[in-house]
């Protein structure tokens, strides 16, 4: 009998360019949760590399996973960070 391993889906390994991060985004941002929202960048982040988007927005490593998972927080501030080193745009239109 074959033993067929299985892992955890990450979603970060399937964000290969800017286009897929920022479908990506978009699709958090559409559902309007924000746990799911933080998540996504999180994803994001990690797919771009995390000590990187650490370096360039000045906050911790730790901190950063800790506020981007699906139970973390992060205040208005540190998203807008994120989503500038990420090299993304968040935009507001009418419903």
């Amino acid at each position: 009998m074959a033993n067929n391993a299985t892992r955890t889906w990450d979603a970060a390994e399937h964000l290969k360019t800017e286009e897929d991060m920022a479908a990506y985004l978009e699709a958090a941002l559409e559902e309007g949760d924000s746990a799911l929202i933080a998540a996504a960048l999180g994803d994001i982040a990690r797919a771009k590399g995390m000590s990187q988007v650490a370096r360039d927005t000045g906050l911790g490593r730790e901190s950063l996973y800790k506020a981007l998972s699906s139970t973390g927080n992060p205040e208005l501030a540190t998203i807008i960070k994120v989503v500038h080193a990420l090299g993304l745009r968040l935009h507001a239109t009418p419903q």
